[in-house]
């Protein structure tokens, strides 16, 4: 059901009773056509004016509509009002008040409407920012002619849009399988259970005992554990590290923004590649999707990333609480600005599970053009054998970076001149708020 109009009315000249009464006095005590002739104009003024304002009172209307529910960053939003006169004086000056919270969107503007009649417009604008916004509600704000009243016809309607993080390919960033360490080789003597057997190896602290091979156990006279080629490739758990005491640069151009584009544009790889994909985000609200494989988890995945904002947890007190929660066999997808190396015990802990990192490391320093303390992360890491790659702004500062399409039209023209559209937005039809 369409949420009602609510109009008001209100008069302004509050000095025009007083005059009267005091042309009236004047009139009684000393009687003379000027103060009747101002009598009668003032009176008719007030009169024609209280007609004209009841006029826009009773018989405007506008109406909003909104092309497209949802979006990403770079798509284009469109609007349409309408405002309906349908009274016989003309609406001489309507003032559109825009309510929405859109960052750097306002529909407003004036116009007029004469009588009888209907003023159609359309309004454009790009989204900008990811998040959740409000679109409306709307005011309109008239008058008559004479300045005596104000008039205020609101439109209380108001729809949601969310405007998703912007999804990119990223070729040349590989995911390690559960299983294998580094760019997708096998990990080395993995006591993991697959199809084949590659031979033996001496025990190690934290090695199941199912995995002990008994016969050369005997034969050497102490515990060997058999060896495999390689395991088969797990869930992939996306962690995304939004603790705000890491984050660095402003906008787009910040540790945050493309931390958020690059868990978007992993996941929704993994999930093309019909892989099981769950996210962790540390931030506000703490986020935790479970893996899953299905079509929705795709949109909960970038609803999560279009209101997620940096939190307290550090990285490390995520990793303690995810411990117990990830399988075997899980690959890790670790995405973080973070130069401490406090996390990196309780990622020891984590792989000694069988549960194989990839991190995406971003380089602040490049982000903020400063020397920042700590970066030797990535050695660190290479040393441990973890598949660590590192992110500069460069990676997403590209047109890819900003892919929206909706309401994105795109043109040929032809060897006659004849302009042809080769890409038309996918939904043109118009929503009413509300």
């Amino acid at each position: 059901m369409l949420n009602p109009m609510k109009t008001q009315m209100r008069f302004k000249a509050y000095i025009l009773a007083p005059l009267l009464i005091v042309l009236l006095i004047l009139q009684w005590r000393d009687p003379s056509r000027v103060w009747t002739m101002l009598l009668v104009t003032l009176g008719g003024v007030w009169l024609l004016g209280w007609l004209w304002a009841r006029s826009i009172f009773r018989n405007t209307r506008i109406m909003r509509e909104i092309r497209f529910g949802w979006a990403q960053v770079g798509d284009r939003l469109e609007e349409r009002f309408t405002v309906e006169n349908r009274g016989f004086l003309p609406l001489l000056n309507a003032e559109i008040e825009d309510h929405s919270t859109m960052p750097g969107y306002n529909a407003g503007r004036v116009t007029a409407v004469g009588s009888q009649d209907v003023t159609t417009w359309t309004t454009q604008g790009i989204c900008s920012r990811r998040g959740v916004y409000l679109l409306g509600g709307t005011t309109l704000h008239s008058a008559d002619p004479f300045g005596l009243y104000s008039v205020s016809v609101h439109d209380p309607a108001q729809a949601t849009l969310m405007v998703m993080p912007p999804v990119v390919p990223l070729p040349q960033i590989e995911i390690t399988p559960g299983g294998y360490l580094g760019e997708g080789r096998p990990r080395p003597r993995a006591p993991e259970q697959t199809v084949g057997a590659a031979g033996v190896r001496a025990y190690q602290p934290g090695d199941p005992l199912r995995m002990i091979h008994w016969p050369t156990s005997a034969r050497q006279g102490s515990l060997f554990v058999r060896t495999f080629d390689g395991a088969p490739a797990g869930d992939w758990w996306v962690l995304l590290d939004l603790d705000r005491e890491i984050l660095a640069g402003s906008g787009f151009d910040s540790t945050e923004e493309h931390a958020i584009i690059l868990a978007a544009s992993l996941a929704d790889r993994g999930l093309k590649a019909r892989q099981s994909v769950g996210m962790v985000i540390n931030g506000e609200p703490f986020t935790w999707l479970a893996p899953q494989e299905s079509p929705a988890q795709r949109w909960q995945i970038l609803r999560a990333l279009a209101l997620a904002q940096p939190g307290n947890v550090s990285l490390a007190n995520l990793l303690e609480r995810v411990r117990s929660q990830i399988g075997q066999r899980a690959s890790l997808l670790i995405i973080t600005s973070s130069r401490s190396s406090e996390w990196l015990n309780p990622l020891a802990m984590l792989t000694r599970k069988g549960i194989i990192p990839t991190v995406l490391w971003l380089d602040a320093e490049t982000f903020v053009h400063k020397k920042l303390p700590g970066g030797d992360l990535p050695l660190v890491l290479a040393k441990h054998q973890i598949s660590c790659h590192v992110i500069t702004p460069d990676l997403l500062n590209r047109p890819e970076a900003q892919p929206g399409q909706a309401g994105q039209w795109e043109w040929h023209t032809s060897v006659t001149g004849r302009v042809i559209p080769i890409h038309k937005p996918g939904d043109l039809s118009w929503r009413r708020l509300g």
